[in-house]
């Protein structure tokens, strides 16, 4: 039985508890939050056995295998260190952290104290996800030239609001547009160009931005986030002989269709249970039982990868969060 802790009682850590009841070896025995009340709320919501209030205090569980972090970003970094610092296995929300100094302390504390630590980029352990990257590694649909993705969501958001806050990490690059850049990464790497462009807020946070990868191979990611518009949260990866499109949303697929050359459109289909998250609980508990300090499918290079493009991204369109 693996023991969860999840610290944070927001919209994501419900979602993370409802789904951990999938996940077979799973049981979820304490939550922490920075107050006593909402920690028991979410206690009795979820019938979770320990409610603490605070961060520390649910580190120190010595009866707890990992904690699942899902704070907002602009805390991932503090509630990590305390994990980890404890001793305690970490399954960190996406983004790592706001920037790749940050991210990079997160690994180089985990690795020297020996401690589990994933990025929870549910996209990489989705089982759709993970058959369409081996149907392009066998080359169906040749040699990929070509990702497109976006995620756009309609807003508006109150000033008041997180996402419109820059020292909380605000904007769609760090929220939504995670996801079309860790896309790109996984079909086709880290990037040899990148160029980008962004409306910011009166607050100082990208509103609506397009991005686009080059490759000295010649491909070609281009993507788009922002929080000004909903757009069709699709995808496709092109081929020199083939296509595969990703339907709404291309992050949590549920089927895809894929095109090669002179055949007829085929439609791959995998049963989606729950919500999706259930899938990197069981990958985070697959690697504990084998002794692991990092997970092969989210590694920690990827991560650092990623937060690194996103670095240079906000770098160009001139977002800053201190």
């Amino acid at each position: 039985m693996t023991r969860w802790g999840i610290l944070a009682t927001g919209h994501i850590a419900a979602r993370f508890a409802e789904d951990l009841r999938l996940v077979p070896g799973a049981e979820l025995a304490a939550v922490g939050s920075r107050t006593a009340e909402s920690a028991q709320r979410f206690a009795a919501r979820h019938g979770v056995p320990r409610a603490y209030a605070s961060w520390a205090e649910l580190a120190a569980d010595d009866e707890l295998d990992v904690v699942y972090v899902a704070t907002p970003h602009a805390a991932h970094h503090e509630a990590a260190m305390t994990c980890l610092a404890a001793g305690r296995a970490v399954l960190l929300e996406k983004p790592f952290t706001l920037d790749l100094a940050t991210s990079v302390e997160l690994v180089d504390t985990a690795r020297a104290a020996g401690v589990f630590l994933m990025e929870a980029m549910w996209m990489r352990t989705n089982p759709l996800v993970r058959r369409l990257c081996d149907l392009v590694a066998d080359g169906a649909i040749g040699t990929v030239t070509g990702v497109r993705a976006d995620f756009g969501v309609a807003g508006p958001f109150p000033p008041e609001h997180r996402m419109r806050a820059r020292t909380l990490g605000g904007g769609a690059l760090l929220d939504l547009g995670v996801y079309p850049v860790s896309l790109a990464h996984l079909l086709l790497g880290v990037p040899d160009h990148v160029r980008s462009w962004a409306k910011l807020s009166p607050e100082g946070v990208d509103e609506n931005t397009g991005i686009v990868l080059g490759y000295d191979s010649g491909a070609v990611a281009t993507l788009s986030c922002g929080m000004v518009g909903a757009t069709a949260l699709d995808a496709s990866i092109t081929g020199t002989t083939g296509r595969i499109d990703l339907p709404e949303p291309f992050f949590r697929p549920g089927s895809a269709t894929l095109h090669r050359a002179g055949a007829e459109p085929e439609t791959i289909t995998d049963e989606l249970v729950g919500g999706g998250y259930q899938y990197e609980a069981a990958e985070v508990q697959r690697c504990l039982a084998e002794g692991l300090s990092e997970s092969p499918l989210v590694p920690h290079a990827t991560t650092l990868e990623v937060m690194a493009l996103l670095d240079g991204i906000r770098t160009q369109i001139g977002v800053d969060y201190s």
